[in-house]
């Protein structure tokens, strides 16, 4: 089965709409694990817009399943991850100011550089995952950093599902069979949602986890929480 890993980063962009501490983080990550979900996944950015770096922190203790903390590794959160010590940290190639995350690693141009970040992760005992276009060459390029994992980029096939082109799942099933000969775990996340996850597992062999943050909380606000996280353990199985 596919792990669900559960990104709640809307849930800090809501507390913080209105300052104070409602919605509880801490209670609602607590309430994910109970449901079911098998991780949580956060993902700050430098100005803190959502989730602040003390959330990872104040999570530490409170995520007993997979935690994962996404970002760019620049020094801070690289010191943030360090400190923090989750069982998985995602590289992500942010800009400073993205809304979103809109592409994947050049991992050919930058593979010294991610090469060190993941060396020093690795020897702190934190599994490591390069989020990654369905380009062949970026899952090769992957696998020569070192990195135990990569996350496939998302959002191409999601819009062209979207469109009825179920074609679009091409490229990352032809990934997905590379990093598998490559012997790279496979995660994958970005715009996927109730309506195309299970076709999208379905033509992913050996797919280890998927992270999952804005549709399900948008899907949460229609169908609870509690239900939504299990409608997503359904499809997964």
């Amino acid at each position: 089965m596919t792990k669900l890993s559960v990104n709640i980063n809307k849930i800090a962009t809501l507390r913080n709409a209105r300052g104070g501490n409602v919605p509880n983080l801490l209670q609602v990550a607590t309430d994910i694990q109970k449901f079911g979900g098998q991780g949580i996944t956060i993902h700050p950015r430098p100005d803190e817009r959502h989730i602040r770096y003390q959330d990872a922190r104040d999570l530490k203790p409170v995520v007993y399943t997979e935690f994962n903390i996404e970002g760019n590794p620049q020094h801070n959160f690289i010191d943030l991850v360090l400190e923090c010590k989750p069982t998985q940290v995602t590289l992500v190639p942010d800009a400073i100011g993205a809304i979103t995350s809109s592409a994947g690693w050049d991992t050919i141009k930058h593979q010294s550089y991610l090469t060190e970040v993941i060396q020093e992760f690795q020897r702190n005992g934190i599994r490591t995952s390069i989020f990654v276009d369905p380009v062949l060459e970026m899952i090769e390029g992957a696998k020569a950093t070192g990195t135990e994992r990569i996350e496939l980029y998302t959002e191409e096939f999601a819009h062209q599902y979207s469109l009825g082109n179920e074609n679009g799942i091409d490229a990352y099933t032809k990934s997905a069979i590379l990093a598998n000969e490559l012997g790279l775990g496979i995660n994958a996340g970005h715009d996927l949602s109730l309506d195309n996850i299970k076709f999208f597992k379905d033509n992913i062999p050996n797919l280890l986890e998927v992270s999952i943050g804005h549709a399900l909380i948008s899907e949460a606000i229609y169908l609870g929480l509690d239900n939504v996280v299990n409608m997503y353990l359904q499809k997964l199985k």
